[in-house]
């Protein structure tokens, strides 16, 4: 079976020996960005990046979405940001692509990162939460240059505005497995260029996978309870009760990753980390509930208790807490509205 992209590489490689040319050493850059998704994530970068880039970033979108987007820009802290709009297939090659999609559309994404990568140069970077979504890209794209990264970012979406605190923003951690070093690969000293005179905040992980887990347990000790609770970030410091549900969501997540050969015990010694925001605001999970949007439940406890499961390490805590917020689901879909009924 053949990619979109595996055709046009074919096609390259025949002309290249039909004609005899050879191929040119050149140190990687990036100069085109493509931005999949203009939620919180999405959105920092386009903030961060248009000033470098301007026409060069892109937002590729089809029908309807493409339409409010060239009409309505980006709104961002206050600000209507207008990066390129584009169709995917019209940028294939691009040097960066920068995956921020809910992962709910995972699936179209990726079908959409295909016909704008060129799977011998182009540069993604899943920003996704969650610990699978590399995986799922490399089995479908085929990519040499698919870095693994996630974000610390607080913001806050009201109907199409994002918000966020600069100053208060981490930003982006990434790496890939087993290299040390920033100069070990040239697609990472491609990427430190294009940020090194941006406001974006970002880190190199030399243990970029020890990382990612880390940053996965945390969500899911910090988002979940406090989602079905509907309560502020403060009751994981003023509840004992709420701290130790955490505890024990985050303790299923270690096993699993250690299971899969991948240690964060250390990391998570210490897991009160320091907080930045005010006690009453709310992570991903719960602002999605109170806006009656879909959550992201089956990327943080659904995918941990398929891994689970495969790898014979029981999840009941994750288990529970996954049924709790499709519960919850249902309920913001009118599913037990029962208000006319006898």
């Amino acid at each position: 079976m053949c990619y979109h992209s595996d055709l046009k590489i074919i096609a390259r490689a025949c002309k290249s020996l039909a004609t005899g040319e050879k191929k040119e050493e050149k140190t990687m850059k990036i100069k085109t960005v493509a931005v999949l998704g203009s939620g919180a994530v999405g959105s920092y970068f386009v903030w961060g990046l248009m000033d470098k880039c301007k026409a060069d970033l892109y937002v590729p979108a089809k029908g309807e979405r493409k339409a409010r987007l060239e009409t309505e820009g980006i709104r961002i802290n206050g600000e209507t940001y207008r990066p390129s709009i584009v169709e995917p297939k019209d940028i294939y090659g691009v040097d960066l692509i920068l995956l921020a999609v809910k992962y709910n559309a995972i699936e179209e994404a990726i079908d959409m990162i295909a016909e704008m990568a060129d799977p011998r140069h182009t540069i993604i970077l899943s920003l996704m939460n969650g610990v699978d979504s590399e995986e799922k890209i490399e089995k479908a794209i085929h990519p040499e240059h698919l870095l693994y990264s996630f974000m610390k970012i607080q913001s806050t979406r009201v109907g199409r505005e994002i918000s966020f605190d600069p100053d208060r923003t981490l930003g982006l951690f990434y790496g890939y497995p087993g290299v040390d070093k920033e100069d070990g690969r040239e697609d990472l000293l491609a990427l430190k260029e294009l940020l090194s005179d941006s406001p974006i905040h970002y880190n190199f992980c030399p243990e970029i996978m020890k990382d990612l887990w880390g940053k996965y347990a945390m969500n899911i000790a910090n988002n979940l309870v406090q989602a079905v609770l509907d309560v502020g970030i403060g009751a994981y410091e003023d509840s004992p009760y709420v701290k130790e549900l955490g505890q024990k969501l985050r303790d299923e997540v270690v096993a699993v990753a250690h299971a899969k050969g991948i240690e964060i015990s250390s990391l998570m010694e210490n897991p009160i980390m320091k907080r930045y925001a005010k006690k009453n605001s709310a992570y991903s999970t719960l602002q999605d509930i109170r806006a009656g949007r879909e959550t992201e439940i089956e990327m943080f406890s659904g995918a941990l208790m398929r891994m689970g499961a495969e790898l014979g390490v029981p999840t009941p805590v994750n288990e529970t807490v996954y049924l709790f917020i499709k519960a919850i689901e249902e309920k913001n879909k009118g599913k037990f509205d029962y208000s006319d009924e006898e």
